[in-house]
């Protein structure tokens, strides 16, 4: 008999958090979810969460990979800071994430790994299914492992190969839970192995019995939806901020009519970068792996120069080894982009984890007087225009940009608006065109480039070099030469700033507390914002794009109101440097945890200042 007292509830949005052992299939499952829910029309924010280790020990706490989706049918700036549900695979994972998860949320748990070894691994000291401590959730207790074994009973697959299936068994039951389709993951499966036709029809035997067992044994008394988001009309992908960062040099370099150079070394979490733009050959794109962090920013730098668009990508640990070619890039005034995905430091630190630490480092961390402009990616599909900004002020002012991400963006996820070429931005390239004329470090009055020639440019030939020129390019060590040129590019660099957008406030422009952010804090502090005004409060606000040089409209604001708060996941870099550059006491709200900061935390340390 059909359950008549079951019903559908339409939701606004829904967070959801996956979590298992690094080799459970948590992030494939996540990103399938993701997929499937952004086909729907739904709006939606990712946060994969990756062990450390590559392949931490089964069952231990440290070896949790989880994987968070925030959908909505309204625009989503964050992946939640709780989880309405949380698919747990063993006693780790639900260890690890039970303490994030919302009162009274559901939990779909993998009863047959409560095993006692597995208990032990995660520190439990009797079984949480038994002993009482989940009675403030809705617990779904499901045997995945067994009843997945029992779907595919019929195929000549090992038990261990069956158990691989798992994850699918588990998507299937969140599928039907939250009214979505199965086709788009049952077309992946089918062109993932076409060439393993037993896995094929394993893995999608286990999803369609997941959904189906959800159906017909009726463990939720009710599913729920979640309508369409409204979108600006266009055609969308969904892209994570390393894919975006790709496409967006791709299309930089379309805009210049130039090849496009990559020279990089592996390192988490840039390294899709480097993979991401090797699978676009057929668009001029050359991809250099090279065989370490100097090799790799020298090959980009020897690119830049025979006129190609050259890039570097690393994260900060590997910035700290480019950083002689940086300052050669800055001397020789060459148009390079440097990207920065920042990871939790110090050394190797937490590698496959957040954070914003690197921002002293990218402004200040070279030897001698060798300023770079630095831009700041605000959301994973922002990350497409921050590439398309730093290549356009790299040929603008012969200059090396530094473009910080981080990895919360870097492997998130969310829609993406694919522009139209009209709404791309024009990137000039000019070189020399009188060769009477023609002087390697003579520059531009507006914005003090120095001119470019192409190596082999008949008429045009010169040379530059790590040692201080004067204007022919000739070495010089008289003072009043290097006070001269130390002096001309930074000011090449301050002069950024009359030529980028300066961001608006939002909010009043005076007051009590102003909110200043940069990078990937944007999407938390935009929805404590909204959270604090519903609640009465005045609060402005106001988030870099350049934080090298500073846009000139942030000196006529910050001076206006009692407190400045700057929320950063480090101990305070911006902090500092608005200090230092308006002699205002600004304050900071910092935690360093390997995640992003969270609204509510946000939300609290407003309102301790609000309330004085």
């Amino acid at each position: 008999m059909p359950n008549t007292d079951h019903k559908t509830q339409t939701l606004e949005s829904v967070t959801i958090r996956f979590a298992g052992d690094s080799g459970d299939g948590m992030q494939l499952t996540g990103t399938q979810f993701t997929n499937t829910a952004a086909l729907k029309g739904s709006d939606l924010i990712t946060l994969p969460d990756y062990p450390a280790e590559i392949r931490a020990p089964s069952g231990t706490l440290y070896g949790v990979s989880g994987f968070q989706i925030q959908f909505s049918s309204e625009k989503v700036y964050t992946p939640g800071d709780a989880p309405d549900v949380l698919v747990a695979m063993n006693p780790a994972a639900l260890k690890v994430n039970l303490k994030i998860l919302k009162t009274n949320g559901i939990i779909i748990v993998n009863t047959d790994a409560f095993k006692r070894r597995n208990l032990e691994l995660a520190d439990y000291q009797s079984n949480p299914l038994e002993d009482g401590s989940l009675d403030g959730y809705q617990v779904f207790q499901v045997p995945i492992m067994s009843l997945t074994r029992n779907a595919l009973e019929d195929l000549s697959l090992s038990n261990k190969e069956k158990d691989l299936c798992k994850n699918f068994f588990a998507l299937g039951i969140t599928y039907w839970l939250f009214t979505q389709s199965l086709e788009n993951t049952l077309n992946w499966i089918e062109g993932k192995f076409h060439n393993r036709t037993d896995m094929l029809e394993a893995n999608q035997l286990a999803l369609k019995a997941g959904y189906s067992y959800a159906l017909s044994t009726e463990m939720f008394a009710t599913s729920y939806s979640i309508s369409k988001a409204k979108k600006r009309k266009g055609r969308y992908r969904n892209v994570t901020g390393n894919e975006a960062l790709a496409l967006g040099f791709i299309t930089a370099a379309k805009l210049t009519d130039k090849e496009l150079v990559l020279g990089s070394y592996p390192i988490t979490p840039a390294s899709d970068i480097l993979h991401f733009l090797s699978k676009y050959r057929h668009f001029n794109v050359k991809t250099f792996q090279a065989e370490d962090e100097i090799a790799g920013i020298g090959a980009a730098l020897g690119a830049a120069y025979a006129g190609a668009v050259g890039i570097t990508t690393t994260s900060g640990p590997g910035i700290a080894l480019k950083t002689e070619f940086m300052g050669l890039a800055v001397i020789t005034e060459l148009p390079l982009v440097i990207v920065n995905i920042q990871r939790g430091g110090p050394s190797t630190g937490l590698p496959t984890k957040t954070e914003q630490a690197d921002l002293m480092q990218a402004i200040f961390g070279r030897n001698g007087e060798a300023p770079i402009p630095v831009i700041a990616a605000q959301s994973p599909a922002d990350s497409f225009w921050a590439a398309l900004e730093a290549v356009r002020i790299a040929f603008k002012f012969t200059t090396p940009v530094l473009l910080l991400s981080d990895g919360y963006l870097a492997n998130g996820a969310e829609p993406w608006r694919i522009p139209d070429p009209s709404e791309l931005p024009a990137i000039e390239v000019t070189y020399a065109s009188d060769a009477e004329q023609f002087a390697p470090y003579k520059r531009s009055l507006d914005t003090l480039a120095r001119q470019m020639a192409l190596p082999g440019t008949p008429g045009f030939e010169h040379h530059i070099g790590g040692l201080e020129k004067d204007e022919s390019g000739n070495v010089s060590y008289m003072p009043d030469n290097h006070d001269k040129m130390v002096h001309l590019r930074a000011d090449k660099i301050e002069r950024i700033r009359e030529f980028t957008s300066h961001p608006a406030i939002d909010g009043p422009e005076m007051g009590e507390l102003l909110l200043v952010s940069w990078g990937s804090t944007y999407g938390a502090i935009y929805t404590a914002i909204e959270q604090l005004r519903k609640e009465g409060y005045t609060v402005s606000w106001y988030h870099l794009r350049w934080i090298n040089p500073l846009p000139g409209n942030l000196e006529n604001y910050i001076h206006n109101f009692k407190t400045v708060l700057v929320p950063e996941i480090n101990l305070g870099q911006l902090s500092k440097i608005l200090r230092m550059e308006y002699l205002v006491d600004v304050r900071g709200f910092n935690k360093i945890r390997g995640l992003p900061l969270s609204t509510k935390d946000i939300v609290e340390a407003a309102k301790s200042y609000l309330k004085g």
